[in-house]
């Protein structure tokens, strides 16, 4: 899942989530360098990853993408499942986006000198051009394929990915859909879990 997912996906605190968050720029045991609640965070985002990763419905939308992404196909998805989360944001929070993502930000900047480095330095895009707002639009999710494209100097064809949502727009919210009620359920439980391990210590 990509970042609008990770942060929803976290229960109501804001080290919890900044750790989901960040979780990918965080390797192997360096998250036990973090706060307690940081480690939570990246635990439950590798969670949702291996989660993600073997779901069938998952893969279904993967092949439904052309060959020519290759391995950037997971990384498509991951931006297409946030594109279908955002557009439909009223089905699953009663806050609007606009400001629950205004609220993430805050708390980026609360926590700024927590973040990895180079979580500090693309976070500060993230929040200057608004990027969880974007992604409830093409034209938004576009530019963010445009930008990868152009970091991965043109291999990864990933801007060409919009043509692909468009053409199987319905079955890709469908997948997403049944898929999310899962994960939603599946990151309930996780975090409860992992809350255990923690009151154990």
């Amino acid at each position: 899942m990509n970042y609008l997912a990770h942060i929803f996906l976290s229960p109501e605190n804001d080290l919890v989530t900044l750790g989901n968050f960040m979780a990918d720029h965080v390797k192997g045991n360096k998250y036990k360098l973090y706060a307690p609640d940081l480690q939570k965070g990246n635990l439950l985002h590798r969670q949702i990853d291996s989660f993600t990763d073997a779901h069938e419905l998952v893969r279904k939308s993967k092949r439904r993408l052309d060959d020519r992404y290759g391995l950037y196909r997971g990384i498509i998805i991951d931006i297409l499942y946030d594109h279908v989360l955002a557009k439909n944001w009223t089905l699953y929070s009663d806050i609007p986006l606009a400001i629950y993502t205004q609220s993430f930000y805050k708390s980026l900047n609360d926590h700024y000198e927590v973040l990895p480095e180079k979580v500090q330095y693309f976070s500060k895009y993230l929040v200057e051009q608004d990027w969880l707002l974007s992604y409830a639009t093409i034209e938004g999710i576009q530019k963010v394929f445009d930008g990868m494209n152009r970091r991965t100097g043109g291999k990864s064809n990933m801007n060409l990915a919009v043509k692909d949502l468009v053409d199987h727009y319905d079955d890709f919210e469908s997948d997403f859909t049944t898929f999310f009620k899962e994960l939603v359920n599946f990151s309930n439980t996780k975090i409860l879990e992992i809350n255990k391990l923690y009151d154990k210590k």
